[in-house]
């Protein structure tokens, strides 16, 4: 059995134990937010409040789901039957299930439940697709813009008024394409799950029904899709516990709303606020200078965080003249660090923007500095392993005609680009899929 109290302190125990109602939990950083959603899910489950099945816990990636379930498994021994998953695995097993069990929901969301999933990679191929078709110039309407625009319309789930006409026609024809491949996009994915939350009874009862506990975490960087979403789920027994810092919202340039924890008691007029702000990982001096900035902050929920660590050593504020003068002197400091003794894997350098780290890689080899770029191009990035999957996808779902067209001379079989544009061309004249027009 866990030892609650010795394991956690006074607030963070105040969070995990509070058994029902909307809770808003208010983490710093470093305040050991993680510990307290998994100690939560397992004091529900060990005090016997609820069913393993009947908690939802989301997260934003699959990282953290991971890690999640590692630290739950730790705990209980077992957590096969709680749904620990990201916003969008959640929305594909809720479609894919909800498909498969009623065949009438086809009509409703335009797809089976053998749908293909779109990354980025084939929304920018069928956006160029659109964008020929419509005779857009590419050259001032780059398909990034168009797919931007797209996303940012499925998140707000709602096309502006204002909108431009070219975004419009183009928006339309993507949606149409998505259709007849029997394919979603990630905007798709929670888009259609709110649509079919809000268009069916019996499918909206089930999971409400289903999921008694509600835990998100990273509450600040959800976007209007995922707040709605999240309240459709929680509408009944408004167990919904979201956990989050309106001073790490960082990503509202694509979509996310820090409205959505700011109003949360707005939403839940009984909600229980909880604050962590006792902080376990850094310094006091990068504490207090940390919260010197942050504090200046317009919008933001008043917190005040505080550690029992170390002083630590002094910040270093410099000011080169250009970004190779920056990188050079990153570099000496490290060289540095590493002729005190420090061991260069304990040293890491962050940087706004990518093209920033091609500065940094010249310069350490120059200064003969081995390094390792985090977060370059992942697996299934690689064009073998995207080639591995369109087959996999093809295989799945013959419609899929992004990923057919990406495999239909992988490998070489003597199809020319003339060849396929044939056949292509064909295929719109025509309206008939590009496998049938293969057949």
């Amino acid at each position: 059995m866990i030892n609650y109290l010795a394991e956690l302190n006074s607030e963070q125990q105040k969070a995990v134990k509070t058994k029902q109602g909307p809770i808003l939990i208010l983490a710093g950083a470093g305040s050991g937010k993680t510990r307290v959603i998994t100690y939560r899910i397992a004091y529900l489950i060990q005090q016997k409040y609820t069913k393993p099945e009947n908690i939802l816990a989301i997260t934003f990636t699959n990282k953290a789901a991971d890690e999640m379930k590692t630290r739950v498994l730790h705990l209980l021994g077992d957590c096969r039957d709680i749904w620990i998953r990201t916003y969008h695995s959640t929305c594909v097993r809720i479609l894919r299930t909800s498909l498969c069990s009623r065949k009438d929901l086809q009509e409703l969301l335009g797809v089976s439940d053998n749908f293909t999933i779109y990354d980025e990679h084939d929304q920018l191929s069928l956006i160029k697709e659109c964008l020929k078709e419509l005779n857009v110039d590419t050259r001032y309407f780059p398909p990034s813009l168009a797919a931007s625009r797209i996303n940012r319309i499925k998140q707000d789930l709602r096309i502006p008024e204002s909108i431009d006409e070219v975004i419009r026609e183009i928006y339309k024809l993507y949606n149409k394409k998505l259709i007849e491949y029997n394919a979603l996009d990630f905007g798709d994915l929670i888009m259609k799950a709110v649509e079919l939350l809000k268009n069916d009874g019996p499918t909206l009862d089930y999971y409400q029904n289903r999921f008694k506990y509600i835990l998100v975490d990273e509450y600040q960087d959800t976007n209007r899709a995922q707040y709605i979403l999240t309240k459709l789920l929680g509408g009944k027994h408004r167990n919904l516990c979201v956990v989050g810092d309106d001073d790490q919202s960082i990503y509202s340039w694509r979509g996310a709303e820090i409205r959505n924890i700011l109003d949360f008691e707005k939403d839940f007029p009984d909600a229980v606020v909880i604050k962590l702000e006792q902080n376990y990982r850094s310094t006091k001096t990068i504490l207090e200078a940390a919260s010197a900035v942050v504090s200046n902050n317009e919008y933001r929920k008043s917190k005040v965080l505080w550690c029992d660590n170390e002083v630590g050593e002094k910040l270093e504020f410099y000011a080169g003249s250009d970004a190779y003068t920056e990188a050079a002197y990153v570099a000496r400091k490290i060289l540095e660090s590493k002729f005190k003794g420090k061991n260069l894997s304990s040293i890491a350098v962050f940087y706004r923007i990518n093209y920033q780290s091609r500065i940094f890689e010249d310069c350490f080899i120059r200064y003969q500095i081995p390094y390792e770029v985090v977060g370059a191009l992942k697996f299934y990035d690689r064009a073998e392993i995207k080639d591995v999957l369109a087959y996999l996808k093809v295989i799945n779902n013959i419609r899929d005609s992004v990923s057919l067209r990406r495999i239909i001379n992988v490998p070489a079989r003597k199809i020319g680009y003339v060849t396929l544009r044939k056949l292509l061309q064909y295929s719109e004249m025509n309206s008939i899929p590009l496998y049938q027009v293969l057949q």
